[in-house]
């Protein structure tokens, strides 16, 4: 099984960021699953990928043309898939990916996440999304999820865990049904 994982280009203000991204490559790779990222060499990206390769395990990176020189692309990737947009870039990670994760990240990691909750609310896909919630940095937004959902205007959700091998477990048990 290969996870997707959507975070940060910047590792963020708080050390707990960076040592998600190893535990969570830690999981991953005890669990034989591969990573697809966005390709960058640079903040949780840069570190979850080493993580991940340091650890034996497989790393794709998708990552658009133009970005390359920006994001810094990863030199030493199982595989380094380039593509001439976001647009394609989310599409190509939806088509190599049995689940979806995000990390802390900014309007990137949204943009990615939503679109893949939008796509399975839409029946484009039936992949789940997950929150890895370091820290709380995503507890005002489940908040406002679960607001958006009570108003009515959301179907479907993002089940947030602060415990990496309980995602892991969860995301096994929904590509098992």
């Amino acid at each position: 099984m290969r996870i997707a994982v959507f975070c940060g280009s910047s590792s963020g203000t708080a050390a707990a960021y960076d040592a998600a991204a190893r535990d969570l490559a830690d999981a991953l790779v005890a669990r034989g699953h591969g990573l697809v990222y966005g390709g960058a060499s640079v903040g949780l990206m840069g570190v979850l990928a080493d993580a991940v390769l340091e650890r034996g395990g497989e790393v794709i990176g998708v990552i658009p043309d133009g970005l390359f020189e920006r994001e810094i692309a990863h030199p030493g990737l199982t595989e380094m898939i380039a593509v001439t947009s976001l647009t394609e870039r989310k599409a190509v990670m939806a088509g190599l990916a049995d689940a979806f994760v995000a990390l802390p990240g900014g309007y990137g990691t949204l943009d990615e996440l939503f679109e893949m909750v939008t796509w399975t609310q839409l029946g484009v896909h039936e992949k789940p999304c997950f929150l890895l919630d370091v820290d709380g940095f995503w507890s005002h937004l489940t908040r406002f999820l679960e607001h958006a959902a009570d108003e009515g205007f959301i179907r479907t959700s993002i089940a947030s865990f602060d415990d990496t091998n309980e995602l892991l477990a969860q995301i096994e048990r929904a590509h098992q049904s």
